[in-house]
């Protein structure tokens, strides 16, 4: 959809033209792209040391830090720095989110700056007095679509600074509600997620050095060690690290630092600038919600998402255990998730593959292990065998010249009645002979069943007959068109049989 609004030549020179230029509606061009400045040769040269003291001391947790930056849109990391911001959303409080016009009127039960916020905003949608003519009407359908856009800025009054639409207004309408995983880790694993713009095999190739940076940054103290936990590729050629610190006392014990000292120690301003030298665009502390935490997330709606919609997200929630709500504020922010989720889906395809994989590797070493099991029972039996007609042997060459035994002649008159019995004719021998002919028999039948028969529906098969008897018809009209030549034929050599001797009596 192409929207062109034209706009007369007689605009004040109030700055309006200048400061629409600054935020054109042709916004909708560079979907999901950005443009970044380049950036210096890959390393992690270890940046100076501030020689801050008391490294783990500060335990003040500044975000909640699960996922890969729930409430994208909004300027906190993580969750947002606390509760009160909305998940990290600014702008309108949560207690405005009525769409309508006519109540922003009404005397404010708010903070004065928010109240003034909300008037100015309705009097840029609704009632604008920027020119005092019919063209106040134009601008105030051009507020609104800059609002449900959740770009640009309204001019309303002269005397009064434009009102800045932002996509967290509650008029915007590029606004959704998915699902992500809460964690699961304790504070105690202390695992702190680092974010770098870097590719991940660039990541891998340096990983040592990273390690010792981290270290540097640390203080260089001997008695931590920086542990890598895991790597794992995101989109837009990022990098998500995850590591933990090991401290050890002097007693020879040692014990991680729980992630949120860690985090809180990344989050100082001075080791946030050296991380950022590394690389590291975003530093999350991977602890997991607690009951109250989630209760008073689950209960506040955020900055610009209606209430109602909020409370459905909630109801349509598959797994409220393991998921958690979160706003998703323009397409930005989708453009994010589907990267995110196309990644993800890609990762699942690799391990997809790397099992199936392991699965035909294993079938075929269990069809090899069949085989040879097999094999080896056939030796086993042929050992045997063999092994018993050496004892027989032997067990003849050392009975050889000695008497029948006692034993031997009850063995033998054992023998000879097992022999008797398999040969009567209603004992073993018997029964197997009658069941090799009966499978002789079955294979017989089965090779006649097993011939082939075709079935002619009714009607084709009288068309054949039809066609049949028409045939036959034929061939007897034309047998009988045969006949009658061949009596003309006759008919013909007798009369010129009976006219040649009166041609010679004639000729004499």
């Amino acid at each position: 959809m192409i929207l062109c609004l034209c706009f007369s030549a007689a605009w004040p020179s109030s700055g309006v033209g200048s400061e629409w230029t600054d935020n054109p509606f042709c916004a909708f061009g560079g979907f999901g792209t950005t443009t970044t400045a380049p950036g210096s040769a890959f390393s992690f040269s270890a940046p100076t040391n501030t020689g801050t003291t008391g490294l783990f001391g500060a335990t003040q947790n500044k975000g909640f830090g699960f996922g890969t930056g729930f409430g994208g849109a909004g300027t906190g990391t993580g969750l947002g720095t606390g509760l009160g911001t909305g998940l990290g959303f600014g702008g309108f409080s949560t207690q405005q989110q009525q769409p309508t016009l006519g109540g922003l009127f009404s005397q404010p039960t708010q903070a004065p700056s928010q109240s003034n916020q909300l008037i100015n905003t309705a009097s840029a949608l609704s009632a604008p007095t920027l020119l005092g003519d019919e063209r106040d009407a134009i601008l105030a359908k051009w507020n609104q679509l800059q609002a449900f856009w959740g770009a640009g800025k309204g001019y309303f009054n002269s005397n009064i600074a434009p009102v800045e639409f932002t996509q967290e207004n509650p008029f915007c309408r590029f606004k959704a509600v998915g699902f992500s995983c809460m964690p699961n880790n304790k504070d105690e694993d202390g695992l702190v997620v680092l974010v770098f713009n870097r590719k991940e095999v660039d990541i891998r190739n340096q990983q040592q050095q990273l390690v010792e940076s981290l270290h540097k940054i640390l203080g260089g103290n001997q008695t931590l060690t920086v542990n890598v936990e895991g790597v794992k590729t995101l989109p837009d050629d990022q990098t998500e690290v995850v590591i933990y610190v090991v401290e050890r006392s002097p007693n020879g014990t040692s014990r991680r630092v729980p992630a949120t000292t860690l985090y809180a120690h990344f989050e100082q301003v001075n080791i946030k600038t050296s991380l950022q030298q590394l690389g590291v665009t975003l530093s999350m502390a991977r602890t997991e919600l607690s009951p109250a935490q989630i209760k008073q997330l689950l209960q506040n709606p955020p900055a610009g998402v209606d209430p109602i919609i909020w409370e459905q997200a909630k109801v349509d929630n598959p797994d409220p255990e393991k998921l958690i709500p979160v706003p998703m504020v323009g397409f930005k922010e989708l453009l994010r998730r589907l990267k995110v989720q196309d990644q993800m889906t890609k990762q699942h395809q690799t391990r997809l593959d790397i099992i199936s994989e392991d699965i035909s590797e294993l079938q075929k070493n269990q069809t090899t292990t069949m085989a040879k099991i097999a094999q080896y029972k056939r030796k086993l039996m042929d050992l045997s065998h063999r092994t018993l007609q050496v004892l027989i042997k032997q067990e003849i060459q050392r009975k050889s010249g000695y008497a029948i035994q006692a034993d031997e002649e009850q063995l033998r008159v054992q023998l000879d009645t097992i022999q008797c019995e398999l040969n009567a004719p209603t004992q073993f021998k018997g029964r197997l002979n009658e069941l090799m002919s009966q499978i002789r028999m079955q294979n017989h039948f089965g090779a006649v069943r097993a011939e082939e028969r075709y079935y002619i529906d009714a009607d084709l098969l009288q068309e054949i007959k039809q066609h049949l008897k028409q045939q036959q018809e034929g061939l007897s009209h034309l047998i009988s068109i045969i006949k009658d030549d061949l009596e003309d034929i006759k008919l013909i050599e007798h009369g010129l049989n009976e006219s040649i001797p009166i041609r010679g009596g004639i000729f004499s």
